[in-house]
C-alpha cells in the first residue's frame, strides 16, 4: 500500500492524533515513517537594531523545541516498531518545506492534522494543511 509516510509535527494536541494515525498506518502497511518540524525564521525588524531576543538565542530555542517534537514522534514510532527518520528545517512557508521533504524522501503519503479553523479565522490565519492539499501531487490524509 504505502512505502514511506510523512507526518509533519508542530507539537500540538491535534497533531498528536495525526502522529498516532500515521504510526498505526505505517505499522499496518509495513511503511517507514518520516517526520518534520518546521522552525520559524528569525523575525528581523528593519525599524530597529534592538531585538527582544538575540538571533542566536532565538535559533537555539527554535532548534531545541523542534528537535523535541521530532524526538516525540520518533519515540512513538519506535514504540510501535515502526522505522522513523526525523528532521527540522527553517522555512517561511511550512507547506513548501513539507512538500519539499516529501519529494526528497520519496514519500507516497502525507498525514497531517487539521486545526479545524472556520470562517474568518480560517480566512485570516490560513492553513498549512489546506496549502499542502492544494499543492501536493501526493495523497494527503487529513486527521481531525
Amino acid at each position: 500500500m504505502y512505502k514511506r509516510i510523512l507526518v509533519p509535527t508542530d507539537g500540538s494536541e491535534i497533531t498528536a492524533k495525526a502522529v498516532d494515525t500515521a504510526v498505526t498506518l505505517a505499522r499496518l502497511s509495513g511503511a517507514t515513517l518520516s517526520t518534520l518540524c518546521v522552525k520559524e525564521p528569525f523575525p528581523y525588524s528593519a525599524i530597529s537594531e534592538m531585538q527582544p531576543v538575540p538571533p542566536q538565542e532565538f535559533y537555539d530555542a527554535q532548534e531545541r523545541i523542534a528537535a523535541e517534537r521530532v524526538k516525540a514522534v520518533m519515540a512513538a514510532a519506535a514504540a510501535a516498531g515502526v522505522e522513523c527518520t526525523g528532521s527540522t528545517v527553517e522555512a517561511l512557508h511550512p507547506w513548501e518545506a513539507i512538500l519539499d521533504l516529501a519529494k526528497q524522501q520519496g514519500c507516497d503519503l502525507i498525514v497531517m492534522a487539521s486545526h479545524g479553523r472556520r470562517g474568518m479565522a480560517a480566512l485570516l490565519i490560513g492553513s498549512e494543511t489546506s496549502r499542502v492539499l492544494t499543492h501536493s501531487p501526493l495523497p494527503v490524509l487529513v486527521v481531525k
